[in-house]
């Protein structure tokens, strides 16, 4: 049992087919397991894909489609990574302004692996300090971010990490952010 206790806090976890899958379940089950609300929030409705690395894993049941999802309606965001969904998220519009709108709100949100690109196309990333999987370093100081190759960055609410590896100490951190709530300094 978590040291946090996120008892009614709804999550939204925001993703689409081709997610790294160990980084939607490990962190699904800390906010459960912290007495948290987790809902997956996707670009689509039905069932998504996931991947554990380049080979298909188990499929997830959408709970609501980003268009039917709004920020004020969650405590805070879950950014997981995997090339392809991050790759879509990305340039998709509703996602960007979903992402955004927690920012706008101050709420926490947390991002690993390749989910950090959202943050980019959302206009959050700038004067952020972060850290990501390392082929998006560039990408993330281009889009003026700090960018730090640490286990785990926390920057006023936002969590991110670098992959699978680092999930313990990011959930860790998850939790941590949706105890405290609303940070001042995160914003868009």
């Amino acid at each position: 049992m978590s040291e946090h206790n996120i008892a009614g806090k709804k999550v939204a976890f925001l993703l689409t087919d081709g997610v790294e899958q160990v980084e939607l379940t490990s962190p699904w089950n800390a906010v459960k397991e912290a007495g948290g609300e987790p809902t997956l929030v996707a670009l689509k409705s039905g069932k998504l894909q996931g991947y554990d690395g380049t080979d298909k894993g188990q499929t997830f049941d959408v709970d609501l489609t980003v268009d039917q999802a709004n920020a004020s309606d969650f405590h805070a965001l879950v950014i997981p990574g995997g090339v392809v969904n991050a790759d879509h998220l990305r340039v998709d519009k509703g996602a960007q302004a979903f992402a955004r709108g927690f920012f706008e709100q101050h709420k926490p949100v947390a991002s690993i692996c390749h989910g950090p690109w959202l943050l980019i196309d959302a206009g959050v990333a700038s004067g952020r300090h972060l850290t990501s999987y390392h082929t998006l370093q560039t990408d993330l100081k281009n889009a003026g971010a700090n960018w730090t190759d640490a286990e785990v960055v926390v920057d006023q609410g936002l969590v991110t990490s670098r992959n699978p590896d680092d999930l313990p100490a990011f959930n860790d951190k998850l939790l941590e952010e949706i105890a405290e709530g609303e940070h001042a300094g995160q914003t868009a």
